[in-house]
Protein backbone atom coordinates (compact mmCIF):
# COMPACT_ATOMS: atom_id res chain seq x y z
CA UNK A 1 0.00 0.00 0.00
CA UNK A 2 1.30 3.51 -0.80
CA UNK A 3 1.75 5.91 1.66
CA UNK A 4 -0.73 8.62 -0.66
CA UNK A 5 -1.64 9.75 -4.09
CA UNK A 6 -2.46 12.73 -5.78
CA UNK A 7 -5.28 14.42 -6.34
CA UNK A 8 -7.17 17.64 -7.45
CA UNK A 9 -8.87 19.63 -5.14
CA UNK A 10 -12.57 20.22 -5.93
CA UNK A 11 -14.06 22.42 -3.35
CA UNK A 12 -15.18 22.12 0.49
CA UNK A 13 -18.19 21.47 2.18
CA UNK A 14 -19.52 20.63 5.78
CA UNK A 15 -20.84 17.03 7.35
CA UNK A 16 -22.30 16.87 10.83
CA UNK A 17 -21.49 14.63 13.14
CA UNK A 18 -23.94 13.02 15.40
CA UNK A 19 -23.63 15.47 18.23
CA UNK A 20 -24.78 18.00 15.75
CA UNK A 21 -21.08 19.34 15.64
CA UNK A 22 -20.31 21.17 12.05
CA UNK A 23 -16.97 19.37 10.83
CA UNK A 24 -15.21 20.95 7.29
CA UNK A 25 -14.30 18.73 4.63
CA UNK A 26 -12.01 19.15 1.70
CA UNK A 27 -13.06 17.06 -1.45
CA UNK A 28 -10.24 15.70 -3.34
CA UNK A 29 -10.95 14.23 -7.08
CA UNK A 30 -8.47 11.46 -7.12
CA UNK A 31 -8.24 9.57 -10.31
CA UNK A 32 -5.94 6.52 -11.03
CA UNK A 33 -1.89 7.31 -10.50
CA UNK A 34 0.47 5.73 -12.78
CA UNK A 35 4.24 4.32 -11.46
CA UNK A 36 6.38 6.25 -13.86
CA UNK A 37 9.57 5.15 -12.54
CA UNK A 38 11.22 2.95 -9.63
CA UNK A 39 14.25 4.73 -7.90
CA UNK A 40 16.61 2.06 -6.66
CA UNK A 41 19.60 2.40 -4.25
CA UNK A 42 21.37 0.85 -6.57
CA UNK A 43 20.94 2.91 -9.34
CA UNK A 44 19.77 6.29 -7.88
CA UNK A 45 21.24 6.48 -3.99
CA UNK A 46 17.57 5.93 -2.42
CA UNK A 47 14.40 3.99 -2.85
CA UNK A 48 11.01 5.66 -3.86
CA UNK A 49 8.45 5.24 -6.99
CA UNK A 50 7.64 7.96 -8.63
CA UNK A 51 3.61 8.55 -9.25
CA UNK A 52 2.08 10.73 -12.12
CA UNK A 53 -1.62 12.55 -12.39
CA UNK A 54 -3.63 14.05 -14.68
CA UNK A 55 -2.68 13.77 -17.89
CA UNK A 56 -1.05 16.85 -19.81
CA UNK A 57 -1.77 18.63 -23.44
CA UNK A 58 -0.17 16.94 -25.84
CA UNK A 59 1.13 21.42 -27.14
CA UNK A 60 3.00 21.67 -23.49
CA UNK A 61 4.62 18.31 -23.62
CA UNK A 62 8.49 18.29 -24.62
CA UNK A 63 10.36 15.16 -25.85
CA UNK A 64 11.76 14.01 -23.03
CA UNK A 65 8.99 14.28 -20.65
CA UNK A 66 7.30 12.12 -23.76
CA UNK A 67 9.88 9.57 -23.53
CA UNK A 68 9.65 9.49 -20.07
CA UNK A 69 5.97 8.74 -20.30
CA UNK A 70 6.63 6.05 -22.61
CA UNK A 71 8.60 3.86 -20.52
CA UNK A 72 5.62 3.37 -18.46
CA UNK A 73 2.86 2.91 -21.44
CA UNK A 74 1.19 6.49 -20.60
CA UNK A 75 0.16 9.49 -21.44
CA UNK A 76 2.73 12.27 -20.25
CA UNK A 77 1.71 13.54 -16.76
CA UNK A 78 0.70 17.32 -15.39
CA UNK A 79 1.74 16.16 -11.49
CA UNK A 80 4.49 14.02 -10.74
CA UNK A 81 6.11 13.65 -7.57
CA UNK A 82 8.15 10.92 -5.60
CA UNK A 83 7.00 8.90 -2.88
CA UNK A 84 9.77 7.38 -0.23
CA UNK A 85 9.86 4.21 1.64
CA UNK A 86 7.47 1.87 -0.32
CA UNK A 87 7.84 -1.65 -0.90
CA UNK A 88 9.47 -1.38 -4.36
CA UNK A 89 8.41 -5.30 -4.98
CA UNK A 90 4.90 -4.05 -4.77
CA UNK A 91 4.98 -1.65 -7.72
CA UNK A 92 5.65 -2.25 -11.53
CA UNK A 93 6.51 0.72 -14.06
CA UNK A 94 3.04 1.36 -15.89
CA UNK A 95 0.72 -0.02 -12.94
CA UNK A 96 -1.85 2.36 -11.67
CA UNK A 97 -2.21 3.25 -8.28
CA UNK A 98 -5.59 3.45 -6.41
Amino acid sequence: MSKGILGRKIGMTQVFAENGEVIPVTVIEAEPNVVLQKKTADSDGYEAIQIGFADQKKANVNKPAEGHAAKANTAPKRFIKEIRNVNLDEYEVGQEVK
